[in-house]
């Protein structure tokens, strides 16, 4: 008796979907933030100088040619150029099927806005400015923060995520 022929699942394609654009809608958002923070900071605050907040946080006007925690300082292009592939990859994943867990796209979309914003600072300025300081860490943004706080919550999505069951198991 022949058996019938086997048919592959048709493969899922990333798209847009009409209920991502919160995604989207969430990375803008960061990206808004971040930019409008940093603009309030260069106009209020001196470069080099800072305001107590509340301890142990202060705001302060400090700039970073490099990337998180002061490293590859000067590194500009290759920090574009990364950040670049980093967003493309990013988008890539943001609308893979395999990613639909609205956990692990919250993660993507606040990664994405924290690139991005960076990025604009980085393209325009050759530096990021950075503003929040706490003692004994270096100086973040919100950008810096919607990227950790996006690849825990990434993290934390992936690690929650139920692993498919394997044929034998």
């Amino acid at each position: 008796m022949e058996s019938a022929p086997t048919r592959e699942a048709p493969r899922q394609r990333a798209a847009v979907r009409p209920q991502d654009g919160w995604f989207l809608v969430l990375a803008f958002a960061v990206i808004g933030a971040d930019q409008a923070v940093k603009w309030l900071i260069r106009q209020t605050i001196e470069r080099g100088d800072s305001l107590a907040v509340v301890w142990p946080l202060k705001l302060v006007h400090v700039t970073n040619s490099g990337a998180a925690f002061g490293m590859f300082q000067g590194a500009g292009p290759l920090l574009v150029m990364t950040s670049i592939l980093g967003m493309i990859a990013i988008v890539v994943f943001l609308f893979n099927p395999s990613f639909a867990h609205p956990l692990m796209r919250l993660g993507l979309a606040l990664m994405l806005g924290g690139a991005v914003g960076n990025l604009i600072d980085r393209v325009k300025d050759g530096e990021v400015v950075d503003f929040v300081k706490v003692p004994n860490f270096p100086a973040f943004n919100v950008a810096d923060s919607a990227i950790t706080i996006g690849v825990l919550v990434l993290v934390w999505a992936m690690l929650r995520e139920p692993q498919p069951s394997q044929p034998g198991d």
